[in-house]
């Protein structure tokens, strides 16, 4: 059964920086497209950033870009996101998202494992 689970989320004043996790469970998630998407209250879950198994890949939204990196290592089966000059509008549930896939994809749709999310508050 795969099984995904993000950590380090939290409270941080704007212009701090978090770095999120996410344990994957699977044996082949090297074979993986692994995925960032956040929801805030009210609104539609969002990209944030993606990358391919190779790591070579790495794809992030234009409303992160510049602030927001995504990696993967492989050997621990765990994917991040480095969050640095967060502001007030990122604060939103954050969820990690795994496909068997070779592409970046960006819509919520197109993935097929989820994890249980991981709050992020960005305090003014």
């Amino acid at each position: 059964q795969v099984q995904l689970v993000e950590s380090g989320g939290g409270l941080v004043q704007a212009g701090g920086s978090l770095r999120l996790s996410c344990a994957a469970s699977f044996r082949t998630f090297n074979f993986y497209t692994m995925g960032w998407f956040r929801q805030a209250s009210g609104k539609e879950r969002e990209f944030v950033a993606g990358i391919t198994w190779s790591g070579g890949s790495g794809y992030v939204a234009d409303s992160v870009k510049g602030r927001f990196t995504i990696s993967r290592d492989n050997a621990k089966n765990t994917v991040y996101l480095q969050m640095n000059n967060l502001k007030p509008e990122d604060t939103a549930i954050y969820y990690c998202a795994a496909k068997g896939t070779t592409v970046v994809l960006t819509t919520p749709q197109q993935y097929d494992y989820w994890g249980q999310g991981t709050q992020v508050t960005v305090s003014s």
